[in-house]
């Protein structure tokens, strides 16, 4: 494996389906069964699920909701995704737990680095929730730093989309996909990969990066193997690790 442990983002969105919203059975039962593909690959797996299928920041400002309140609710909806996601995987045969960024009492374990990395390396899949436990960061920079906190080697971002694009493909049909990114280009180009944040940590700690389609079967195993997939970005991103 060229990635020994991974970090896993999974966007809300995704886990809605088509509808992006709610949690739809199928996408949960296929991407239960993606991770746990990686984890009998031989790499070690943690995830950081984002809350946008339940709960819209944006939306709730819209209405009045003030903003760190918000913020705190999407919180909480990572965590139920969370919970969602280890019972499906529980379905599947694997060792899965939720640790959460403030510990929810009969729910969830607070997060520490030492409880993600001992399950990992005891086979578990480790789930964190809460994001980073801070109103005003998002789930893009959770994941960046939990994944730079347990020693990861690569962060995966898996989305509805199979990469990277100049423009969006849904709207722009002349958008084109980049096989590969610097952090600098996704920076200055305003490609909306991850907000700077999330690229500065990776940046600073030379974490690098695939943005893949989560529906794409074996994606996440390539990634992992550095097998070619979706949008590789690091500081010299010249090629895949395999290529």
């Amino acid at each position: 494996m060229a990635a020994r442990r991974l970090l896993i983002k999974v966007s809300g969105e995704a886990l809605g389906g088509a509808a992006g919203f709610g949690i739809d059975p199928a996408v949960l039962d296929r991407i239960a069964a993606a991770v746990v593909a990686v984890r009998a690959a031989g790499a070690q797996v943690a995830l950081v699920l984002g809350g946008g299928n339940l709960c819209r920041g944006a939306e709730l400002a819209a209405a009045g909701v003030d903003r760190i309140t918000g913020d705190h609710m999407g919180m909480l909806a990572t965590v139920m995704n969370a919970l969602a996601l280890r019972d499906a995987l529980r379905a599947k045969g694997a060792t899965a737990e939720v640790f959460a960024a403030h510990a929810i009492a009969t729910v969830a374990e607070g997060y520490t680095v030492d409880k993600a990395r001992g399950l990992m390396a005891a086979g578990g899949i480790a789930l964190l929730a809460g994001g980073t436990g801070n109103p005003l960061f998002t789930t893009d920079t959770a994941a960046c730093l939990r994944g730079i906190e347990i020693g990861a080697d690569l962060v995966v971002k898996a989305t509805k989309v199979d990469g990277v694009y100049s423009a969006d493909p849904m709207t722009d049909p002349a958008a084109t996909r980049f096989d590969t990114l610097t952090y600098a280009e996704a920076i200055d180009k305003r490609l909306g990969v991850m907000d700077l944040t999330a690229l500065a940590l990776c940046r600073e700690h030379a974490m690098p990066v695939v943005v893949c389609d989560m529906a794409e079967p074996g994606a996440l195993t390539k990634a992992a193997r550095g097998v070619k997939v979706g949008t590789w970005i690091s500081e010299e991103a010249r090629r895949w690790p395999t290529s």
